[in-house]
């Protein structure tokens, strides 16, 4: 190729890329700024009816994101206070435990005068509480072993915070509910533990949870498992005298177990 064919097809791709280069930044200034933030400037006023407005319109991302800025933006004030606890409901009803539950004790924390502590501490309980097994649901029929004992441990820990310090709360009341459910899963909980390390051979094991479910969790449904592995378990381990003080207690309390029942052996003419 001749030096002059060369050093003009050299100039005209050297114009090329610069027109395009032209066309390309041209293009990029009609297209909007998607990383211009929409709240710059907002009052704390303005991002706070916005936020309230996408959290009542059930819009919880948006006002999760909303609250978070606020905060951020104006950490005092009514405004702030307000952003903490429905930013801990936004990110509740997303089912961002870990979020809810922070939101829920920074408010605590921050403002441990303030009357909406009660709320913040039912908050931090139903972000804990299991909502898909419903309130008063029937324990005995969960599997217990694929339920969270932490989770379950923690609810009932801030349900139980609310009703001694707030008793005449507006939330008391639905809290005590969900106390004695939570109770009661935890007991069973327990008794699953029991009777799992019982069927394994694991009899020290196996009484020990058992105790340990009638003395955290006493007069609850549970207890008459947990006395039927404690019996079967001190049995299995030759503790005749705790065997029978055991079987004594069942007895007594639940005179119409199952467990004693089938224990009864009958005559071999009774075949009714």
């Amino acid at each position: 190729m001749p030096a002059e064919k060369f050093m003009s097809f050299g100039r005209l791709r050297i114009v090329a890329m610069l027109a395009l280069c032209i066309f390309v930044a041209a293009g990029c200034s009609l297209l909007p700024d998607v990383a211009k933030d929409e709240t710059s400037g907002w009052s704390a006023e303005r991002l706070y009816k916005t936020a309230h407005e996408s959290m009542t319109d059930g819009n919880y991302t948006r006002s999760a994101k909303l609250f978070e800025t606020l905060e951020g933006r104006f950490p005092y004030g009514r405004y702030a206070q307000q952003a903490i606890l429905e930013g801990a409901y936004s990110n509740y009803r997303l089912g961002e435990t870990a979020a809810a539950v922070s939101g829920a004790e920074r408010f605590v924390r921050t403002y441990p005068n303030h009357p909406n502590v009660d709320y913040a501490l039912y908050l931090k309980g139903l972000a804990y509480f299991r909502e898909d097994q419903g309130l008063m649901g029937y324990v005995y029929e969960l599997d217990l072993s694929e339920r969270d004992p932490k989770a379950m441990r923690d609810s009932f820990a801030a349900f139980k915070e609310l009703v001694a310090r707030f008793p005449d709360s507006k939330y008391a009341a639905d809290s005590l509910d969900r106390i004695k459910y939570l109770a009661n899963a935890l007991a069973m909980h327990e008794v699953h533990v029991a009777r799992y390390y019982y069927n394994r051979g694991a009899y020290v094991a196996s009484a020990d949870r058992a105790s340990s479910s009638l003395l955290t969790f006493p007069q609850h449904p549970a207890n008459e498992d947990a006395l039927d592995i404690l019996v079967k378990s001190y049995d299995k381990l030759g503790l005749t005298q705790l065997r029978d003080d055991s079987k004594r207690v069942l007895e007594k309390t639940y005179p119409n177990s199952k467990y004693l029942v089938a224990a009864v052996a009958k005559p071999w003419w009774k075949i009714w």
